[in-house]
């Protein structure tokens, strides 16, 4: 890994656009106001000044010159939000050091995901590309009574483009390194009084930038396609309807798994336990995956009726939504193609969820009042499997038992005399099936008491019932080739033969014929021979309350004390468990102002929370010798001390400075690892301190404009523990280092006429080309391998835009 050095050159490329714009000032050009941001994160349109909440917000046109995709393209941006998009169909997000690394069905996420105010879950359905967007507004801390459902850490707030009664489009391409090719286009028509239709589509592709060294395939790459179509219907100035249908297919190799492991002689197992101080570097390691069919595959459908209508004392909405997806994810579990260590898994995902949610706003007196009637109704559907052969099998029982199973049975079929018999290399897998139907009912209101023109009280309350049933199948292992054998075996008498020679005890003779017949790769109870079903029913009051009084225009203090609530939930790969609800609780003391006559606006939030239950996805040590390791939720106690802060200037009409910065003290109240050490007072993981910082410099140039765009963003070393070890967080060897710090610089290089109706634009992601390993992972630890999964490098592409 390079050794990272403080971003100078960012330092220099500031400075000189500072300059320009001096230059540029004096020459008589007039400083551009402030520009207004209006969010609609409490249920209100409001400017974001004026909202006493911690919200950073990002227009259209900045997700543009960042050529970002989807939301795992920003979360560098986002100070305190981390989205791993690694896998989409598998995501996993987390504001503040809040979230849930687990990607199974059974447990909810503490961060809200919702798209046009609906809610989008935590799973296979969560992490869509960006189609039509108007702004994101990420709202940290608990938001309870302003959403549908439940956000105990905050919410994602994703905002798209209503059609308009006015004819218009715009196309964009991008084609790039490493393959990429990105198309959209948009199409904005009135159809007749008070009716418009606006249709939209976006497709991306890529290859990847890494190649397999075995089979020369390209990996890492992507493939995915959207359309979106959104109709208004608006037949009086009191009532208007949108009707939108929203559909994306995904269909890309699964990710990469990069060995840690130096490859031997195919067949033959690697030492075993491995040393990590022998550990590959993963950004130089060849890439060998041998999965057949790895991939990664969504098919996602949505239709959302919204009506609006004034009411003579206040405005009503109602918003029905269903939403369906179904999803595959093949991948490589060893990081290797030895036959020897052979593992892999596939997660099968379908959903079908529909929600309805009544809103009523207004403003009587003194009071400017949010209530809201939400109902959700969700099916989802899980198999995971674990795959692997009896050769792969073999390596697991000699090194965890000291008993290779199979190829022992072959020596004693040998030695009586039993020819034609090879239990090597043959098929297994097993499977864990689960079904969650999760029923939900919310009221909620939030209240703004204006109690003097300069000082408001909010006060707002959300009641809570959730209803979970869920279910496990765990059958017994699928190895039809191998019990065939097995079969001819038990018809030979070979274990009641070695039995009675004496070559055999029969304790002997019963653990190796067991042991070919049982479970290996999922650790639970034990298979069974029906679904297992548990219901669960929880309720909460969670309360808020904001006080917050403007000293002046310029300058807004708030203090607040929220309440959040997530329900329990079910560990998909354990049978028969449940967990407690999680709960937050959280104080905020803020300052919000601006300097209106330098075009300066900024925030600050000083924050503490408390969480109590927090469900986490970590891999424990099997409790049944001779099994591998297994995904199981656990829960733990956290607190986190922090502060938020955010600005923006616009120094000139040519030049705009953003930046965002977010410490956190974040640790353990109560809390083991897999290992059984205490985390009590220990961190958690996350970084002290995230920051970005960006410049947008335009000025005239060849009949149009031109201009110039720089993001830089900084993240500090992981706060390791012992679970941070064990779970591939953080690692330090002699050729590279995980959970270290780590920075990125995007670029943007554009020109647009001056009647926008077409532009020229230079992208460049990671300028710099800093990559880093993202995470180990040792699902395969016990055959001898781990592998890793690594950030992406520089990527460059050109962009052409058209509009009218």
């Amino acid at each position: 890994m390079p050794r990272l050095r403080s971003p100078r050159r960012s330092v220099i490329a500031l400075s000189v656009l500072a300059w320009c714009a001096q230059a540029q000032t004096s020459e008589g050009e007039a400083s551009q106001k402030l520009e207004t941001v209006v969010v609609s994160g409490q249920g209100r349109t409001q400017q974001l000044q004026s909202v006493p909440i911690a919200i950073q917000v990002l227009g259209a046109d900045q997700v543009r010159k960042l050529g970002a995709a989807n939301l795992g393209d920003l979360d560098a941006h986002i100070p305190g939000l981390d989205v791993d998009a690694n896998q989409p169909t598998q995501p996993r997000m987390s504001l503040r050091g809040i979230g849930t690394s687990d990607f199974g069905i059974g447990t909810d996420s503490p961060v809200g995901m919702y798209v046009d105010g609906v809610y989008a879950g935590k799973t296979g359905g969560a992490l869509l590309n960006f189609n039509d967007v108007k702004r994101i507004e990420v709202l940290k801390g608990p938001q309870g009574t302003l959403f549908g459902r439940n956000s105990a850490g905050g919410a994602i707030s994703i905002v798209t483009q209503e059609p308009e009664f006015r004819a218009s489009g715009r196309g964009l391409l991008r084609l790039g390194e490493h393959g990429l090719r990105q198309a959209e286009a948009l199409v904005n028509q009135p159809l007749g009084d008070g009716l418009a239709l606006r249709a939209s589509l976006v497709t991306r592709s890529s290859n990847g930038e890494l190649r397999d060294a075995a089979t020369g395939q390209r990996a890492g790459g992507d493939h995915s396609w959207g359309a979106r179509l959104a109709l208004r219907w608006q037949p009086s100035e009191d009532t208007q309807a949108f009707l939108t249908y929203e559909h994306e297919r995904l269909d890309q190799r699964a990710r990469p798994a990069i060995g840690l492991v130096k490859a031997g002689a195919p067949g033959t197992p690697p030492p075993f336990p491995a040393d990590p101080a022998q550990y590959l570097d993963p950004l130089h390691a060849p890439l060998l995956n041998d999965v057949a069919g790895d991939r990664e595959k969504r098919d996602f459908d949505g239709l959302t009726l919204r009506i609006e209508h004034s009411l003579p004392w206040a405005e009503f909405s109602s918003t029905t939504a269903y939403r369906h997806f179904s999803s595959l994810n093949r991948q490589d579990n060893d990081g290797t193609n030895n036959p020897a260590i052979y593992l892999s898994t596939n997660n099968l995902e379908g959903n079908r969820s529909f929600q309805q949610e009544f809103r009523l706003t207004g403003k009587q007196g003194m009071a400017d009042w949010l209530a809201g009637l939400s109902l959700y109704d969700e099916r989802a559907t899980q198999t995971a499997s674990a795959d692997a052969t009896t050769t792969s099998l073999d390596t697991l029982s000699g090194n965890l038992l000291g008993l290779p199973l199979f190829s022992t049975v072959n020596q004693l079929s040998a030695a009586a005399g039993l020819t034609g018999v090879d239990l090597l290399g043959l098929p297994w897998q097993e499977l864990m099936s689960n079904v969650a139907r999760n029923r939900a009912l919310a009221v909620y209101g939030d209240v703004i008491w204006h109690l003097s023109p300069a000082t408001r009280l909010t006060t707002g309350l959300r009641f809570t019932r959730d209803d979970k049933r869920f279910s496990w199948f765990n059958p017994l292992r699928e190895a039809g080739a191998l019990d065939a054998q097995l079969a001819a075996l038990d018809a030979a008498g070979l274990f009641p033969g070695l039995v009675a020679m004496g070559a055999l005890s029969q304790d002997q003779a019963d653990q190796l014929r067991g042991g070919m017949s049982q479970n290996s790769l999922i650790a639970t109870q034990g298979a069974t021979q029906a679904p297992l079903s548990l219901r669960k029913r929880w309720t909460d009051t969670s309360p808020r309350l904001v006080l917050d009084h403007r000293y002046s225009r310029d300058l807004m203090v708030y203090a607040s004390v929220t309440r959040g609530y997530q329900a329990g939930g079910f560990n998909t790969l354990q049978v028969a468990s449940s967990y407690q609800p999680e709960r937050v609780t959280n104080f905020e003391l803020g300052l919000k102002g601006q300097l209106a006559d330098q075009a300066l606006s900024w925030g600050a939030s000083l924050f503490q929370y408390r969480f109590d239950n927090l469900q986490t996805l970590q891999l424990v040590p099997a409790s049944t010798p001779g099994a591998i390791p297994a995904y199981q939720v656990t829960v733990s106690d956290q607190r986190g001390t922090g502060l938020d802060l955010e600005a923006r200037w616009q120094l000139s009409a040519g030049l705009r400075l953003n930046g965002a910065l977010e410490l956190l003290d974040q640790t353990y109240r109560h809390g083991r690892a897999s290992g059984g050490e205490d985390l009590a007072g220990l961190p958690v993981g996350t970084p002290r301190s995230r920051a970005s910082i960006g410049v947008d410099y335009g000025f005239a140039a060849f009949g149009g404009r031109a201009g110039a765009n720089l993001q830089a963003a900084y993240q500090s070393a992981q706060r390791c523990n012992p679970e941070s070890y064990v779970q591939g967080q953080c690692l330090s060897t002699a050729s590279f280092r995980v959970g270290g710090p780590r920075s990125r610089l995007d670029a943007r290089l554009g020109w647009d006429r001056a009647d926008r109706a077409w532009g020229l634009a230079l992208l460049v992601t990671n300028l710099q080309d800093r990559r880093y390993v993202h995470k180990l992972w040792y699902e395969a630890a016990p055959l001898g391998s781990a592998y890793a999964t690594v950030s992406p490098g520089r990527s460059a592409s050109l962009e052409l835009h058209v509009g009218y």
